[in-house]
C-alpha cells in the first residue's frame, strides 16, 4: 500500500508540473501580442531614430545613456526614449 501511495503521489506531481508548463507555453505568446500592441511604431520617427544611434554608440563605446534628451513633445520624448533602449540592447 505504501508503494502504490506514493507512486501515485509522484504521477500526480507530474501531471501537475506538465499542465502548468501547457499553460506558460500558450500564455508567454499572448502577453508578447499584448505588449506590441500597446507600444506605437516609431520606426519612421526622427528622434526614434536619434534614438537608435545614440544607443547603439553608447553600447559599442560602453557608456551609460551619455547623452540626456529632453524634448518638448511627450510624444518625441517617448520615441526617443524607445530608439534608445532598442539601440542600446540590440
Amino acid at each position: 500500500m505504501k508503494m502504490n501511495l506514493r507512486h501515485c503521489a509522484w504521477v500526480l506531481a507530474l501531471a501537475v508540473g506538465m499542465s502548468g508548463g501547457a499553460v506558460q507555453a500558450v500564455a508567454a505568446p499572448l502577453f508578447q501580442d499584448h505588449e506590441r500592441e500597446r507600444e506605437p511604431d516609431y520606426s519612421k520617427n526622427k528622434t526614434y531614430q536619434q534614438g537608435m544611434r545614440e544607443g547603439r554608440d553608447d553600447h559599442s563605446r560602453n557608456r551609460d545613456h551619455s547623452k540626456k534628451r529632453h524634448f518638448k513633445k511627450d510624444e518625441d520624448q517617448k520615441a526617443y526614449e524607445s530608439g534608445y533602449q532598442k539601440g542600446r540592447n540590440n
